[in-house]
């Protein structure tokens, strides 16, 4: 560890992108659309894998899907994505690839449906952070009805890669529910920035 900070469990052995994210990002309430697809798209990635994984590739993801801008993924054709799944600096998984593109495509509808995806997506937690009170990972669950009613709609709307194992881990990269555990020094720190 770099530090004598407390950290959530999770990070302990982590590398420095792992505290990097945990410190910094992880838990931090997001409301700009082009963040929000890259963190849809790369909790989505993580289906089966580490989040070292996605976080060593993060980068490469930024770079091949020209920085998660929505507009552009949206036109990606097939020639497009055939190239991605040839780059390693990606997960070249073709459902996930395929995926990417499809939400940039469903953000777009939903963006001339309610102005923002940012509006949509915070509609679940009725545009507040939910403060949960967790004293260790063992508590933290990994869906709740929320997440729930999250994946349902956007299965409904046809986004891909969102089951609510993800929805929820993608809830939390985003500041939708705080879990950093009580002891950690991120929590009150978001909690006193609501």
């Amino acid at each position: 560890m770099p530090d004598n900070k407390i950290r959530c469990e999770w990070v302990s052995g982590g590398n420095a992108l792992y505290y990097e994210y945990h410190d910094k990002e992880w838990g931090v309430p997001v409301h700009d659309d082009r963040l929000l697809f890259e963190f849809l798209t790369l909790e989505g990635a993580q289906a089966g894998l580490s989040w070292a994984t996605v976080l060593n590739k993060r980068e490469g993801y930024r770079d091949l899907f020209d920085n998660f801008n929505i507009e552009k993924v949206a036109q990606y054709d097939q020639t497009k994505i055939e190239s991605l799944l040839q780059n390693p600096a990606i997960i070249r998984n073709k459902l996930k690839v395929n995926s990417t593109v499809t939400n940039a495509r469903l953000i777009l509808e939903i963006q001339k449906e309610l102005g923002s995806f940012d509006a949509y997506i915070w509609q679940f937690v009725g545009e507040t952070s939910i403060q949960n009170k967790w004293k260790d990972i063992t508590e933290v669950p990994t869906s709740t009805p929320v997440s729930d009613a999250m994946s349902k709609d956007l299965k409904k709307r046809g986004f891909k890669f969102v089951g609510t194992t993800i929805c929820y881990a993608f809830m939390q990269a985003t500041g939708m529910v705080n879990d950093h555990t009580s002891d950690c020094f991120c929590r009150d720190k978001l909690t006193r920035s609501e």
